[in-house]
């Protein structure tokens, strides 16, 4: 073959390889991940020559792991929530304007909002969420801890990496184990339309998370996963407004346990409640050792909202305050990983447990602490409104429609008159 051919046929490995590239791209993230690792030069300039801007270690087209994430993961001019974008442009939060993406973890978008109120209230955008490193995308390391709350993770080393695995080792095979080997990955595992593993292949675990040994090689000081990925499963539109429906993710099991790989201390250090008249403090359980147990139960299936006890287990599901199943069957969990309301079934007393994304999202969120509403006021809504311009200690300076996003579109109309803390669709009162 001469000079010239092998040229020409180089040329045509590379348009082919290119043009498969943006048909996966364009199909999506989960299709271009499929449960695993996607194409390498997605990520990474094999040559040091096609970078998208300065470049960063390990051949990455950005200058550092979660910019290079950013590069697919944001998107320019999106006009609403948009199937795996987690983050909005910066140029696009003027004041007043909320993120526009409603993943089940919630939009980095928030973490660049910050918010004052009079009198003397202050709302940090640090404060709304896990602070990624993404330096072409103007995210920043977290000004106020040096490490993660309850743990050692390094602040400066936090990134989307911190959490899943960019090669997606992790796959669980047909009997429900979780390994690094075995089996190839033939999908997601993460959706409800995802295969389900056979004798021939394994399924990613869900949203590509680390396991057991796991850790970045590009952050020092971070210590090895202890436990492995949560039981979940989401359902395949999961980045949508809730104005009509609500979006429920069926969590299963794990997943407390998998956030204490990096906040190892914190159902012992945080999270302290006081109990009601007596003066003394205990942490709130999570996981295998939070099960709601049955006067929760009870309570959740009841609770509406304020005022309002007449709810059934039927039709008592939140998505405001999400609970685990205590079940591993993945099966399970994909019939009630559902977008349409049609199952709307409160937790089981026996069964049920709290997870720290009962009251957390994993990303951020529109309220301090990436709380899933607004802990730090007496009232989420008052006189019918997210953000009352007369009492602005309880919208904390967003605006009626940043409000309502942080609350993923919920009409104001499903809460109470005056709604008091979603605490209380547990505890109603008794905390």
């Amino acid at each position: 073959m001469g000079v010239d051919e092998v040229k020409q046929l180089t040329l045509l490995k590379s348009v082919l390889l290119t043009t498969a590239l943006v048909l996966v791209m364009a199909g999506g993230s989960s299709a271009f991940h499929d449960g695993g690792a996607g194409s390498c030069i997605a990520c990474h300039s094999l040559h040091g020559t096609d970078i998208a801007s300065t470049g960063g270690p390990s051949l990455l087209r950005e200058q550092d792991t979660s910019s290079s994430c950013l590069y697919c993961h944001q998107g320019t001019g999106d006009s609403g929530p948009t199937s795996y974008h987690v983050s909005t442009p910066v140029n696009e939060l003027p004041l007043g304007v909320p993120p526009k993406q409603l993943t089940p973890g919630g939009d980095f978008g928030w973490l660049k909002k910050s918010y004052t109120w009079s009198p003397g209230g202050e709302s940090r955008g640090e404060q709304h969420g896990h602070n990624i490193v993404a330096a072409d995308f103007l995210y920043s390391a977290d000004g106020i801890h040096a490490a993660a709350p309850g743990g050692s993770y390094p602040a400066d080393g936090l990134s989307c990496i911190s959490c899943h695995d960019p090669h997606g080792r992790y796959r669980r095979d047909i009997g429900g184990s979780i390994s690094t080997s075995v089996n190839p990955i033939v999908g997601s595992g993460s959706l409800a339309s995802s295969p389900d593993p056979g004798g021939i292949g394994s399924v990613g675990v869900n949203s590509l998370l680390g396991g057991k040994g796991y850790q970045p090689k590009s952050v020092s000081g971070a210590v090895p996963f202890v436990n492995d990925p949560p039981a979940a499963v989401a359902p395949d539109d999961y980045n949508r407004s809730e104005a009509t429906t609500q979006t429920r993710v069926a969590y299963g099991a794990g997943m407390s346990e998998w956030c204490m790989n990096c906040h190892s201390d914190y159902s012992v250090t945080m999270h302290t409640v006081v109990a009601s008249g007596s003066g003394t403090s205990a942490a709130h359980p999570v996981g295998a050792s939070g099960l709601l147990g049955t006067a929760i139960a009870d309570t959740y299936n009841a609770y509406v909202k304020s005022g309002d006890l007449t709810g059934l287990s039927s039709a008592s599901y939140l998505s405001l305050v999400p609970f685990e199943e205590g079940i591993t069957v993945i099966t399970t969990l994909k019939g009630r990983a559902r977008s349409d309301d049609s199952v709307l079934s409160g937790p089981d007393a026996t069964t049920a447990q709290v997870t720290c994304l009962t009251c957390h999202r994993a990303h951020a969120s529109g309220w301090d602490s990436a709380t899933r509403w607004n802990t730090k006021s007496n009232f989420i809504v008052y006189g019918g409104y997210y953000a009352p311009a007369a009492n602005p200690e309880y919208a904390q300076g967003r605006t009626e429609a940043e409000a309502a996003r942080a609350y993923y579109d919920r009409p104001v109309s499903m809460f109470a008159l005056n709604q008091d803390s979603l605490c209380n669709k547990c505890h109603n009162g008794n905390y």
